[in-house]
Formats: structure tokens, C-alpha cells, sequence
């Protein structure tokens, strides 16, 4: 393992002396010297991003198939692979559970020169294999999960691993750039949105101004996006659906459609905290298999009730509700997802919330337009809207969650729309719980990091590596 960082090192080394000293002046090639590791990672970013949502896309396609095949596999598939996605963590790896935006943002705020020896818990490469695992087998088992955030989680543990890699002597930028960085190309490779990377960073990831990460994350953004283009082809992670915007009386329904799915998106968060909570109650190993058993076994019901619509991301119930809507979605489709997406996060496996979320608004909006009877030509602006007032009422990041959705579907002609419909589910929402899911979730990873840590979950080697 120490071959790769000496050979990358030495290859850093050679640049610097044979191509930038002899043909830059020293302030260019100081902002070169800090700006390459971070090229580098972007790259690897790109193709890791890529790589991970063919394995999805795959695992998910499995899934569909054995349920397709036989409904009563569920009762036997979803509870093991339960058992089996959250082993791994539990053993290997406990800070790759869940979705791995708040470790990041734990990270962040670790990310000092007195405690950033932490971050080795939160983003190693340890972490990053068990995540990527981990979420995998849950997938195969039909669990009610996304990829955005496992994806910014190990963006983040490449932008760290390739940081500690320099030379010594190399002009470095700073541990917390890098975390913030990695984190705002992750997002951008995963959905394919560079600005919603940017805006991302902006409201999620850091309060600090943007002056001083703004370089880096507009190089970052754009390489590890190009990178991934260079792959799949220029795309839209949700196509080109015919969307109408409106004014007038028809602004009432927009603001609406977006408080209600904001205010749903809020209560899911609280279920979420709630859950965690309870589950602190289960000390013991076999406690703790034996809620993840039971989680697994009622997403098995579900999924013999309703069939695939009660599994995986939910990518294509948005597609169908978008471009191929029969108005015969079932009206407990929502429920079901909610309660699969409640199933599968609390399993303690890792998988996101971001896809996930992205279809419950969907699903959500399809039966309001259906309840009030909008107009089908119409229907499309509320099921975006509702997705942006979900997303937002979970993660409490209204931009990041309208930009996200403009630039999966390229409907600029709606940006207003979803603007407000984000800023009206931001105030519903806020009056369910004023701080966001993450940020709940942040704290108790930044409290896990420190202990553990000084409990020797983190060996020396990582914590001196991490404070060179």
C-alpha cells in the first residue's frame, strides 16, 4: 500500500521540477502546485462516480428481477440482505452508515489542524469500501435507497486521501478546502449539476464564505463533471419533461403543492430522529439484529404488496409520472415509500436520502394534482415542485434542491416556479423543526469521531497520517 503514495509523490515531484518551475513565475506556479492534487481527485471523482452508479443501476435491476420471479423471496432476500448491508458497517466500518453528507460535514468541522487526526474515522478508504458495499447488498434487497450521498461521502474520503498524499514541502491548500471540495464534485458527478454542486457547498456544507473555496470547487465541479460526461455522454439524470409554466391564480397551487411536500419532507426528518432514538434502546448485538430483521421483513411485506414500486431508488416511478402518467398511481404508493425509506435508513446500512426523497415528492404531487384536479397539462410543474418541497423540507436546503431539479430536467422556463415552491417549503417545513436533518445528525458524528477516536476505533498510524 505504500508504493502507490511514494510512485504519486515522486510523479508530483518530476511535474514541478521538468514542466512548472522552468515555465511559470512563482505565484503561477504555486496556484498550479495547489490546484493539480485537486485535479487529480476530481478525475478519480468522475470515474468513481460513474462506476458506482453502474453497480447501482445494476443492483437495482437485480432486485426488480428476483422480485419479478417470485414475491415470496422477499420474505427470505430483503431481511438477509438487511442483516448483511448493516453487519458490514456495524464490524468494519460504523461511520460509512446512513446517507454520509452529515459525516462529511462532521469532517468539516473536524477538519482543524488540533483535531483533524478525527476525520480518519468519518472518510478513510476503509470507510469509503464498506459504504459502497454496504449500500450495494441493501440495493440487491430491495432496500429504499440513493447513491447522491454515499457518492459526495467518498468524493470527500478521495479530495482527503489524495490532500495527505503531497510531497513534503508541496504548496498545499488546507484540509477543510479539500472536504468541501470533495463534497461539492461528488454531487455535481452523481446528478450530473455542476451548479447544483456549487450551491450545495454554499448551503450545506460550509458557513464560510465562498471567497476562499471558490477556485477549487468551480475546478473541481467542472473536471469531475466532464470526467463523468466523458463516460455516460452528455445527460439529464431526469430527461426533458414537457413542463408549462403558469402565473397568475394557478402561483396559489405551486405554493401549495410545495408547504405540503415540505411539511411531509419535515415530518420524515422527525421520523428519522425519532427512530435513531429508539433504536439506542437495543444494546446488545442480537437487539440490534433483531431490529434490522424486523426492518427488513415489513419492507418485504410491502415490496409482496405493492411489487418493484416499493424498492430502490424510485428513479423510475419519477420517469413513469413524467412522461408516461396514467393517472392509476395508487394512493398508498406514498405511504409505502415513506415508510420503505423510514425501513431501509434505519437498518443502520448506508444508503442515501436524496433519490429517495426526489420520488416520494413525486409520488406526493402526482396525487395532489390528481385530489384537486389540475389540469394534465399542468400536472408536470406540480410533481417538480412537489419533489423540490420534499427535498428541501429534508435536507432544509431550498436552493441546492431547486437547482438540483432545473438542471435534471433543463425546464429554465419553471425556475421561478421552483424557486418559490423551494422557499415556501423552507418556511413550512421550519415549523415542524428549524434545523435540518443533517445538521441533527452532524453533531452525534462529530461526538463519534472524537471518542472513538481516543478509544483506538482510529489507530495511531491514521491519526499521525491525518496531523502531518
Amino acid at each position: 500500500m505504500a508504493v502507490f503514495p511514494s510512485r504519486y509523490a515522486r510523479v508530483l515531484s518530476w511535474l514541478d521540477r521538468r514542466l512548472i518551475q522552468p515555465l511559470y513565475t512563482e505565484r503561477v506556479r504555486r496556484t498550479i502546485l495547489q490546484s493539480l492534487p485537486f485535479w487529480v481527485a476530481s478525475i478519480l471523482t468522475g470515474i468513481m462516480a460513474v462506476g458506482y452508479e453502474q453497480l447501482f443501476t445494476l443492483a437495482e435491476e437485480i432486485s426488480f428481477e428476483w422480485l419479478g420471479a417470485n414475491r415470496w423471496l422477499a420474505f427470505i432476500i430483503t431481511p438477509g440482505a438487511f442483516l448483511l448491508a448493516w453487519g458490514l458497517v456495524d464490524k468494519l466500518a460504523p461511520a460509512a452508515r446512513g446517507s454520509g453528507i452529515p459525516q462529511v460535514m462532521a469532517g468539516i468541522d473536524l477538519s482543524h489542524p488540533t483535531t483533524h487526526g478525527y476525520t480518519a474515522y468519518l472518510l478513510s478508504i476503509r470507510v469509503v469500501i464498506v459504504k459502497v458495499l454496504s449500500s450495494l447488498v441493501l440495493l440487491v434487497g430491495g432496500g429504499v435507497i440513493g447513491r447522491e450521498g454515499p457518492t459526495i461521502q467518498v468524493s470527500a474520503a478521495i479530495f482527503r486521501a489524495i490532500n495527505r498524499l503531497q510531497p513534503a514541502g508541496w504548496p498545499q491548500l488546507s484540509r477543510q478546502i479539500a472536504l468541501v471540495t470533495g463534497g461539492a464534485a461528488g454531487l455535481a458527478a452523481a446528478f450530473n449539476t455542476p451548479l447544483g454542486g456549487i450551491v450545495f457547498v454554499v448551503e450545506e456544507l460550509t458557513q464560510t464564505h465562498l471567497t476562499r473555496f471558490r477556485t477549487a470547487v468551480f475546478t473541481a465541479v467542472i473536471i469531475s463533471g466532464m470526467t463523468a460526461q466523458a463516460v455516460l455522454g452528455p445527460y439529464l439524470y431526469l430527461g426533458f419533461p414537457k413542463v408549462n409554466p403558469t402565473t397568475g391564480w394557478f402561483l396559489g397551487v405551486v405554493v401549495l403543492a410545495a408547504m405540503i411536500s415540505g411539511l411531509a419532507g419535515a415530518l420524515f426528518s422527525r421520523l428519522m430522529l425519532w427512530i435513531n432514538a429508539y433504536r439506542r434502546r437495543f444494546r446488545t448485538p442480537i437487539e440490534q439484529a433483531g431490529w434490522v430483521a424486523l426492518c427488513g421483513l415489513v419492507l418485504a411485506g410491502l415490496a409482496f404488496w405493492v411489487g418493484t414500486d416499493a424498492m430502490g431508488t424510485g428513479k423510475p416511478i419519477i420517469n413513469r409520472l413524467l412522461f408516461q402518467n396514467d393517472n392509476l398511481t395508487p394512493w398508498y404508493l406514498f405511504p409505502v415509500r415513506f415508510m420503505g425509506m423510514a425501513l431501509s435508513y434505519s437498518s443502520g446500512a448506508a444508503g442515501g436520502i436524496f433519490a429517495t426523497s426526489l420520488s416520494a415528492g413525486a409520488i406526493l404531487g402526482d396525487g395532489l394534482c390528481r385530489l384537486a384536479r389540475i389540469r394534465p397539462e399542468d400536472t408536470n410543474l406540480i410533481i417538480l415542485v412537489s419533489m423540490v418541497g420534499f427535498l428541501t423540507g429534508v435536507v432544509r436546503s431550498p436552493f441546492t434542491a431547486a437547482i438540483l431539479v432545473l438542471e435534471m430536467t433543463d425546464r429554465h422556463s419553471a425556475i421561478f416556479q421552483l424557486l418559490l415552491g423551494a422557499i415556501m417549503a423552507q418556511g413550512a417545513a421550519s415549523l415542524v423543526d428549524p434545523i435540518s436533518f443533517y445538521e441533527h445528525l452532524k453533531e452525534g458524528f462529530v461526538r463519534e469521531a472524537r471518542a472513538m477516536s481516543k478509544e483506538g476505533r482510529v489507530t495511531a498510524e491514521q491519526v499521525a497520517d491525518d496531523s502531518e
